[in-house]
Protein backbone atom coordinates (compact mmCIF):
# COMPACT_ATOMS: atom_id res chain seq x y z
CA UNK A 1 0.00 0.00 0.00
CA UNK A 2 0.74 3.43 -1.09
CA UNK A 3 1.17 6.17 1.70
CA UNK A 4 1.35 10.19 0.98
CA UNK A 5 0.84 12.84 0.80
CA UNK A 6 0.81 10.68 0.73
CA UNK A 7 -0.59 8.04 -0.21
CA UNK A 8 0.57 8.33 0.48
CA UNK A 9 0.60 7.73 0.07
CA UNK A 10 0.96 8.34 -0.58
CA UNK A 11 1.31 8.47 1.38
CA UNK A 12 -0.45 1.89 1.14
CA UNK A 13 -1.92 -6.05 2.09
CA UNK A 14 -3.11 -8.11 4.90
CA UNK A 15 -1.56 -7.33 8.60
CA UNK A 16 -4.21 -6.37 11.47
CA UNK A 17 -2.55 -4.02 12.95
CA UNK A 18 -0.59 -5.52 15.61
CA UNK A 19 3.01 -4.70 13.98
CA UNK A 20 4.33 -1.65 12.18
CA UNK A 21 4.22 1.89 12.80
CA UNK A 22 3.47 5.06 10.54
CA UNK A 23 5.56 8.10 10.41
CA UNK A 24 4.74 11.91 9.98
CA UNK A 25 7.73 14.21 9.04
CA UNK A 26 9.14 17.68 8.40
CA UNK A 27 6.57 20.66 7.65
CA UNK A 28 6.21 24.67 9.36
CA UNK A 29 5.76 24.64 12.68
CA UNK A 30 7.30 27.80 13.89
CA UNK A 31 10.12 27.39 11.13
CA UNK A 32 10.36 24.34 9.07
CA UNK A 33 11.64 21.36 10.90
CA UNK A 34 13.22 18.08 10.72
CA UNK A 35 10.89 16.19 13.10
CA UNK A 36 9.99 12.59 12.43
CA UNK A 37 6.63 11.77 14.61
CA UNK A 38 6.30 7.98 14.56
CA UNK A 39 2.97 6.32 15.60
CA UNK A 40 3.17 2.56 16.71
CA UNK A 41 -0.43 0.91 15.37
CA UNK A 42 -0.95 -1.40 17.63
CA UNK A 43 -1.36 1.55 20.34
CA UNK A 44 -0.82 4.93 18.65
CA UNK A 45 1.32 6.00 20.85
CA UNK A 46 3.62 8.26 19.85
CA UNK A 47 7.68 9.08 19.91
CA UNK A 48 9.68 11.17 18.00
CA UNK A 49 12.85 9.82 16.51
CA UNK A 50 16.11 10.59 17.79
CA UNK A 51 17.56 11.58 13.76
CA UNK A 52 15.11 13.15 11.81
CA UNK A 53 15.11 14.32 8.65
CA UNK A 54 18.74 15.60 7.21
CA UNK A 55 17.11 18.92 6.98
CA UNK A 56 13.99 20.93 8.00
CA UNK A 57 11.92 20.95 5.09
CA UNK A 58 8.08 21.69 4.12
CA UNK A 59 6.39 20.78 1.10
CA UNK A 60 7.88 17.29 0.83
CA UNK A 61 6.38 14.20 0.13
CA UNK A 62 6.81 10.45 1.45
CA UNK A 63 6.00 6.66 0.48
CA UNK A 64 7.22 3.51 2.24
CA UNK A 65 8.38 -0.40 1.01
CA UNK A 66 6.34 -1.34 3.81
CA UNK A 67 8.23 -3.91 6.11
CA UNK A 68 11.50 -2.38 5.01
CA UNK A 69 12.02 1.24 5.05
CA UNK A 70 10.36 4.65 3.79
CA UNK A 71 11.32 7.69 2.16
CA UNK A 72 10.73 11.36 2.52
CA UNK A 73 11.97 13.23 -0.73
CA UNK A 74 12.15 16.75 -1.86
CA UNK A 75 10.79 19.93 -0.49
CA UNK A 76 11.98 23.18 0.69
CA UNK A 77 14.81 23.75 3.30
CA UNK A 78 14.99 27.42 2.55
CA UNK A 79 13.54 29.69 -0.32
CA UNK A 80 14.91 26.80 -3.06
CA UNK A 81 13.49 23.32 -3.70
CA UNK A 82 15.87 20.23 -3.32
CA UNK A 83 16.23 17.11 -4.96
CA UNK A 84 16.85 14.88 -1.16
CA UNK A 85 15.38 11.79 -0.87
CA UNK A 86 16.44 10.33 3.01
CA UNK A 87 15.81 7.01 3.84
CA UNK A 88 14.37 5.23 6.94
CA UNK A 89 14.86 1.61 7.62
CA UNK A 90 12.25 0.55 9.79
CA UNK A 91 14.39 -1.99 11.39
CA UNK A 92 16.01 0.95 13.70
CA UNK A 93 14.63 3.96 12.10
CA UNK A 94 18.19 5.04 11.29
CA UNK A 95 18.66 7.89 8.62
CA UNK A 96 20.45 7.83 5.33
CA UNK A 97 20.40 10.04 2.64
CA UNK A 98 19.97 8.17 -1.46
CA UNK A 99 23.04 9.37 -3.45
CA UNK A 100 20.68 9.85 -6.38
CA UNK A 101 17.83 11.93 -5.32
CA UNK A 102 14.96 13.31 -7.40
CA UNK A 103 15.56 14.14 -11.39
CA UNK A 104 14.35 17.44 -10.26
CA UNK A 105 14.26 19.66 -7.31
CA UNK A 106 10.91 19.96 -6.44
CA UNK A 107 8.35 20.69 -3.69
CA UNK A 108 4.58 20.57 -3.38
CA UNK A 109 4.40 17.02 -4.98
CA UNK A 110 3.11 13.82 -3.83
CA UNK A 111 4.18 9.64 -3.35
CA UNK A 112 2.67 6.57 -3.48
CA UNK A 113 4.22 2.52 -3.54
CA UNK A 114 3.82 -0.38 -4.59
CA UNK A 115 5.26 -2.31 -2.12
CA UNK A 116 7.93 -4.28 -2.07
CA UNK A 117 8.16 -3.37 -6.28
CA UNK A 118 8.98 0.31 -6.65
CA UNK A 119 8.32 3.54 -5.46
CA UNK A 120 6.45 6.85 -7.38
CA UNK A 121 6.92 10.42 -6.69
CA UNK A 122 4.97 12.73 -9.02
CA UNK A 123 3.69 16.21 -10.26
CA UNK A 124 5.20 19.60 -7.78
CA UNK A 125 6.65 22.60 -8.76
CA UNK A 126 10.27 22.72 -9.72
CA UNK A 127 11.29 25.44 -12.21
CA UNK A 128 7.33 25.13 -12.87
CA UNK A 129 4.64 23.27 -12.69
CA UNK A 130 5.75 19.54 -13.47
CA UNK A 131 4.17 15.78 -14.84
CA UNK A 132 6.99 14.21 -14.22
CA UNK A 133 6.80 11.16 -12.16
CA UNK A 134 10.20 9.60 -10.71
CA UNK A 135 9.87 5.29 -10.29
CA UNK A 136 12.57 4.16 -7.53
CA UNK A 137 13.39 0.87 -7.47
CA UNK A 138 13.11 -0.86 -4.00
CA UNK A 139 15.88 -3.42 -4.99
CA UNK A 140 18.60 -1.22 -5.29
CA UNK A 141 17.10 2.79 -5.69
CA UNK A 142 17.92 3.72 -8.53
CA UNK A 143 15.89 5.83 -9.75
CA UNK A 144 14.08 6.25 -13.33
CA UNK A 145 11.45 8.85 -14.88
CA UNK A 146 8.30 7.35 -16.45
CA UNK A 147 7.86 8.26 -20.33
CA UNK A 148 4.76 8.79 -19.65
CA UNK A 149 3.91 11.06 -16.74
CA UNK A 150 0.64 12.64 -15.38
CA UNK A 151 -2.29 13.43 -17.42
CA UNK A 152 -1.64 17.53 -17.31
CA UNK A 153 1.56 19.48 -14.91
CA UNK A 154 0.39 19.99 -11.69
CA UNK A 155 1.15 20.78 -8.22
CA UNK A 156 -0.44 20.41 -4.67
CA UNK A 157 -2.09 16.60 -5.31
CA UNK A 158 -2.70 13.91 -3.54
CA UNK A 159 -1.62 9.76 -3.98
CA UNK A 160 -2.41 7.18 -2.37
CA UNK A 161 -1.78 2.97 -4.09
CA UNK A 162 -3.09 -0.68 -4.46
CA UNK A 163 -0.50 -2.21 -3.78
CA UNK A 164 0.40 -4.68 -6.91
CA UNK A 165 -2.04 -3.79 -9.17
CA UNK A 166 -2.42 0.32 -9.55
CA UNK A 167 -1.07 3.83 -8.04
CA UNK A 168 -3.35 6.82 -7.96
CA UNK A 169 -2.65 10.51 -8.76
CA UNK A 170 -5.44 12.77 -7.48
CA UNK A 171 -6.64 16.39 -7.97
CA UNK A 172 -4.17 19.58 -7.67
CA UNK A 173 -3.91 22.68 -8.96
CA UNK A 174 -3.15 23.68 -12.69
CA UNK A 175 -1.74 26.09 -14.43
CA UNK A 176 -4.62 26.95 -16.48
CA UNK A 177 -7.87 25.31 -15.38
CA UNK A 178 -6.28 26.12 -11.60
CA UNK A 179 -7.57 23.24 -9.31
CA UNK A 180 -9.08 19.67 -10.89
CA UNK A 181 -10.55 16.88 -9.58
CA UNK A 182 -8.43 14.76 -12.22
CA UNK A 183 -7.49 10.99 -11.22
CA UNK A 184 -4.43 9.62 -12.76
CA UNK A 185 -4.09 5.77 -12.58
CA UNK A 186 -0.64 3.94 -13.19
CA UNK A 187 -1.43 0.20 -13.57
CA UNK A 188 1.92 -1.40 -12.17
CA UNK A 189 2.53 -4.34 -14.51
CA UNK A 190 3.38 -1.72 -17.09
CA UNK A 191 3.44 1.84 -15.94
CA UNK A 192 0.99 2.88 -18.26
CA UNK A 193 -1.13 5.69 -17.34
CA UNK A 194 -5.15 6.03 -17.88
CA UNK A 195 -7.69 8.38 -16.09
CA UNK A 196 -10.38 7.66 -13.83
CA UNK A 197 -14.11 8.40 -15.63
CA UNK A 198 -15.00 9.38 -12.28
CA UNK A 199 -12.31 12.29 -10.63
CA UNK A 200 -12.98 13.75 -7.23
CA UNK A 201 -16.32 14.62 -5.99
CA UNK A 202 -14.80 17.97 -6.58
CA UNK A 203 -11.98 20.18 -8.18
CA UNK A 204 -10.06 20.46 -5.15
CA UNK A 205 -6.22 20.57 -4.23
CA UNK A 206 -3.87 20.01 -0.87
CA UNK A 207 -5.49 17.00 -0.08
CA UNK A 208 -4.39 13.67 1.58
CA UNK A 209 -4.30 10.28 -0.03
CA UNK A 210 -3.96 7.15 2.29
CA UNK A 211 -5.54 3.36 1.28
CA UNK A 212 -6.69 0.25 2.59
CA UNK A 213 -4.45 -1.41 -0.24
CA UNK A 214 -6.54 -4.44 -1.57
CA UNK A 215 -9.67 -2.45 -0.73
CA UNK A 216 -10.20 0.80 -1.14
CA UNK A 217 -7.96 4.52 -1.20
CA UNK A 218 -9.36 8.01 0.18
CA UNK A 219 -8.50 11.28 -0.59
CA UNK A 220 -8.97 14.00 2.41
CA UNK A 221 -9.55 17.53 2.97
CA UNK A 222 -7.75 19.79 0.87
CA UNK A 223 -8.97 23.83 -0.72
CA UNK A 224 -11.94 23.94 -3.30
CA UNK A 225 -13.66 27.47 -2.45
CA UNK A 226 -12.71 27.45 1.10
CA UNK A 227 -10.92 24.60 3.30
CA UNK A 228 -13.42 21.08 3.21
CA UNK A 229 -13.08 18.27 5.31
CA UNK A 230 -14.53 15.98 2.66
CA UNK A 231 -12.96 12.33 2.38
CA UNK A 232 -13.49 10.06 -1.03
CA UNK A 233 -13.21 7.12 -0.74
CA UNK A 234 -12.19 4.52 -4.01
CA UNK A 235 -12.98 1.27 -4.00
CA UNK A 236 -10.08 -0.37 -6.24
CA UNK A 237 -12.26 -3.59 -7.62
CA UNK A 238 -13.68 -0.51 -9.98
CA UNK A 239 -12.70 2.51 -9.56
CA UNK A 240 -16.23 3.77 -8.28
CA UNK A 241 -15.75 6.64 -6.08
CA UNK A 242 -18.45 7.65 -2.58
CA UNK A 243 -17.92 10.32 -0.33
CA UNK A 244 -17.80 9.13 3.45
CA UNK A 245 -21.01 10.53 5.84
CA UNK A 246 -17.75 11.35 8.27
CA UNK A 247 -15.30 13.49 6.97
CA UNK A 248 -12.49 14.88 8.79
CA UNK A 249 -12.90 16.65 12.28
CA UNK A 250 -12.34 19.75 11.10
CA UNK A 251 -12.14 21.15 7.36
CA UNK A 252 -8.34 20.45 6.56
CA UNK A 253 -5.27 21.41 3.74
CA UNK A 254 -1.59 21.37 4.07
CA UNK A 255 -1.82 17.76 5.97
CA UNK A 256 -0.59 14.18 5.30
CA UNK A 257 -1.78 10.35 5.73
CA UNK A 258 -0.91 7.35 6.05
CA UNK A 259 -2.36 3.59 7.02
CA UNK A 260 -2.03 0.63 8.42
CA UNK A 261 -3.58 -1.70 5.74
CA UNK A 262 -6.24 -3.70 7.09
CA UNK A 263 -6.89 -1.74 10.04
CA UNK A 264 -6.71 2.34 9.66
CA UNK A 265 -5.75 5.20 8.25
CA UNK A 266 -4.53 8.09 9.43
CA UNK A 267 -4.84 12.05 8.58
CA UNK A 268 -2.75 14.06 10.67
CA UNK A 269 -1.35 17.71 11.00
CA UNK A 270 -2.67 20.47 8.12
CA UNK A 271 -3.87 24.08 8.51
CA UNK A 272 -7.10 24.65 9.50
CA UNK A 273 -7.63 28.65 10.81
CA UNK A 274 -4.54 28.04 11.85
CA UNK A 275 -1.29 24.56 11.99
CA UNK A 276 -2.91 21.76 13.58
CA UNK A 277 -1.13 19.20 15.26
CA UNK A 278 -4.63 16.74 15.25
CA UNK A 279 -4.55 13.37 13.87
CA UNK A 280 -7.83 11.67 12.73
CA UNK A 281 -7.94 8.51 12.37
CA UNK A 282 -10.71 5.82 10.01
CA UNK A 283 -11.52 2.41 10.84
CA UNK A 284 -11.60 0.39 7.40
CA UNK A 285 -14.43 -1.86 8.93
CA UNK A 286 -16.86 0.65 8.70
CA UNK A 287 -14.58 4.07 7.80
CA UNK A 288 -15.57 5.37 11.61
CA UNK A 289 -13.65 8.48 12.20
CA UNK A 290 -12.07 8.90 16.02
CA UNK A 291 -9.24 11.47 17.01
CA UNK A 292 -6.35 10.55 18.11
CA UNK A 293 -5.64 11.23 22.24
CA UNK A 294 -1.86 12.40 21.20
CA UNK A 295 -1.63 14.09 18.10
CA UNK A 296 1.88 15.22 16.82
CA UNK A 297 4.65 16.91 18.81
CA UNK A 298 3.58 20.11 17.34
CA UNK A 299 1.16 21.69 15.03
CA UNK A 300 2.53 21.11 11.80
CA UNK A 301 1.49 21.99 8.26
CA UNK A 302 3.72 21.21 4.71
CA UNK A 303 4.31 17.72 6.16
CA UNK A 304 4.65 13.90 4.41
CA UNK A 305 3.75 10.62 6.02
CA UNK A 306 4.24 6.98 4.97
CA UNK A 307 3.96 3.77 6.85
CA UNK A 308 5.48 0.52 7.61
CA UNK A 309 1.82 -0.28 7.08
CA UNK A 310 1.21 -4.42 7.24
CA UNK A 311 1.36 -5.01 3.16
CA UNK A 312 1.82 -8.39 2.34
Amino acid sequence: MAITLALLGVISGSGGGVTGAGYFGGGWAAARVDTVDKFAFPNDSRTTLGTGLSAGRQYLAAMANSGTAGYFGGGMPDGNNVDTVDKFAFSDDSRTTLGTGLSAATRQFTAMANSGTAGYFGGGYAATYTDTVDKFAFSDDSRSTLATGLSVARYYLAAMANSGTAGYFCGGYEAVAGKVDTVDKFAFSDDSRSTLGTGLSAARYVSSGMANSGTAGYVCGGKETANVDTVDKFAFSDDSRSTLGTGLSAATWLAAAMADSGTAGYFGGGYVAASVSTVDKFAFSDDSRSTLGTGLSAATYGLAGMADGNIA
